[in-house]
């Protein structure tokens, strides 16, 4: 969805999960709940790439230099980009 459809559908203060460092079933969202679990993180781990926001949007949606839609959320200081923000639906299920 590019940044005029996001607009379109959804105004400012729409409530969303956001998921800044990508989505859980990323694979190196899967290596890193395995490691914490197992108690074994490695390296410089500065955020949990299974970080889940339930959040609000803050801005409208636009597009950055390189082409990506993205959104300003609440809890966060930079854009997120679309592909990484799921609204909720009327009855608080998460579209996917």
């Amino acid at each position: 969805m590019n940044a005029e459809q996001w607009n379109a559908r959804y105004p400012i203060g729409t409530r969303v999960m956001a998921y800044p460092s990508g989505w859980p079933e990323d694979p190196l969202a899967a290596v890193y709940q395995k490691s914490a679990e197992a108690g074994r993180l490695f390296g410089d781990w500065d955020t949990d790439p299974c970080q889940r926001l339930d959040t609000v949007t803050r801005s409208v949606a636009w597009t950055i230099g390189h082409g990506a839609p993205v959104v300003l959320v609440e809890g966060e200081t930079g854009g997120i980009v679309l592909d990484q923000v799921a609204p909720f639906l009327a009855g608080g299920d998460v579209r996917g």
